[in-house]
């Protein structure tokens, strides 16, 4: 296994982290989440990534089964958490860790920052980051960060409002793949950003779940070492078999850091399929939105803002 380090923390992680969504899909049933949880840890991933929101739960409940016996202390715990309230994240923190069935959770994220008003909110004085903030006071986290899939400039506001407020994130999530240099890309306009900061950075959709697959451009391990080949500190990936675990521990050991020749030979592949954003719904439509479907998972606004709403 390869390991970085994460950000500015002196945390040692796997260059692959095992993606919780899968984990509870309706296909995988709990004994191969538990196992490909694991058999992924057993051959040196010590990153693992979850939500509240997945799969109703499911998925944190199965990661919590599979950490019993001495396996939770192997690894980098990270769940995410939905709420912008300080009332709603504290509630669905406190959920979570009931789930996993942990003491603290090491890194917790703020997710899907979609919107421009997603940092106003969490950084309101009765929203979601001051309830992070009491958390790890309360040493119930260690690190806080954040993701989301829409778009580049929309990180980049939540770091700028959050510099605003004093306050540095440990690592911030997202899409990072061959279709997204082409495309509304996370890459070429927050990744710097991200390296000048020294804040982890968490790569996710390197396959969109087998969606880029579907352009017939490229292979899963490709897409898996061009991941790799951009300094992230963990790419995160969707694991829902034996073999794809194979597939993720294949990908880091025949790595090699690539030339930009190369990269740009993998990037040409891609060129025309990735041009108009097709094969990246989560950037285009608002069907991988899971806050937009389910807004009271974001809590109630900011009592100060309501005060101020005219009567309806």
């Amino acid at each position: 296994m390869l390991y970085r380090t994460l950000g500015s923390t002196s945390e040692k992680v796997s260059a692959i982290g095992v993606g919780g969504w899968h984990l509870g899909v309706k296909y995988v049933d709990e004994k191969l989440a538990i196992r490909i949880v694991q058999s992924a840890i057993d051959g040196g991933v010590n990153f693992l990534d979850n939500c509240w929101d997945y799969n109703e739960g499911a998925s944190e409940i199965r990661m919590g089964k599979a950490l019993r016996g001495g396996y939770r202390e192997k690894a980098l715990l990270m769940t995410k958490i939905d709420g912008r309230s300080k009332k709603e994240a504290a509630r669905q923190l406190d959920e979570s860790m009931k789930r996993l069935g942990v003491d603290h959770i090491d890194l917790v994220q703020h997710h899907e920052i979609l919107r421009y008003e997603d940092p106003h909110r969490i950084f309101r004085e009765d929203g979601a980051n001051a309830a992070l903030v009491e958390a790890r006071g309360a040493g119930k986290l260690r690190y806080i960060g954040f993701t989301g899939h829409k778009d580049p400039r929309i990180h980049l506001y939540m770091l700028e409002v959050a510099a605003q407020h004093g306050f540095k994130f440990d690592t911030v999530q997202m899409p990072l793949n061959l279709f997204d240099a082409h495309y509304r890309s996370f890459s070429k306009l927050v990744v710097p950003e991200l390296v000048k900061q020294n804040i982890g950075i968490l790569g996710m959709k390197s396959m969109a779940a087998g969606i880029l697959l579907k352009s017939k451009t490229v292979t899963p391990i490709e897409c898996l070492h061009y991941a790799l080949n951009l300094p992230t500190s963990v790419v995160i990936t969707g694991i829902d078999s034996m073999q794809i675990l194979d597939q993720a521990f294949e990908a880091v050991r025949t790595f090699h850091p690539m030339s930009e020749d190369q990269v740009q030979a993998l990037l040409a592949k891609t060129s025309t399929a990735a041009a108009e954003g097709f094969f990246e719904p989560f950037k285009t439509t608002s069907m991988f939105d899971g806050t937009a479907h389910n807004p009271a998972w974001l809590g109630e606004e900011s009592a100060a803002v309501q005060q101020i709403m005219p009567p309806q």
